[in-house]
């Protein structure tokens, strides 16, 4: 599990780059301020959490169970959140509307947030 823990966060890092990349570069000329700051934050918060599954594979204290759960958690909610905000930002470049996945944002962000809870409870509950 550690190897799939691990081979994700370094998949989600390596898209973010190239994601980021692709919004200052390939986008700016065809979105507002405001739609390359939203895009963005989709980068942002999809590197902050490749990171933490990095740290997660790494960590020999949670057990296996526990640890699967937490990188489900986080891997969902990375796709939830950051892939949703990639869509909604931009939105006015193709013919779909991707508004009708609004909702799938903050479901996102809410599994994010669970992710470092149970993250933070599974590791400090571990005595050794």
């Amino acid at each position: 599990m550690n190897k799939t823990i691990f081979c994700t966060g370094i998949l989600f890092g390596a898209l973010s780059i190239v994601f980021g990349a692709f919004g200052a570069h390939g986008l700016k000329n065809l979105l507002d301020s405001t739609e390359i700051a939203t895009f963005n934050t989709g980068v942002t918060y999809q590197m902050y959490h490749a990171l933490v599954l990095l740290i997660l594979g790494g960590v020999s204290k949670i057990p296996e169970k526990e640890k699967k759960v937490v990188y489900w958690i986080f891997t969902l909610g990375i796709v939830l959140f950051s892939f949703s905000i990639y869509l909604l930002a931009t939105n006015s470049l193709t013919s779909i509307n991707f508004k009708i996945i609004a909702f799938s944002t903050p479901v996102g962000g809410l599994l994010l947030v669970c992710g470092w809870i149970l993250f933070g409870y599974h590791y400090l509950k571990e005595k050794n």
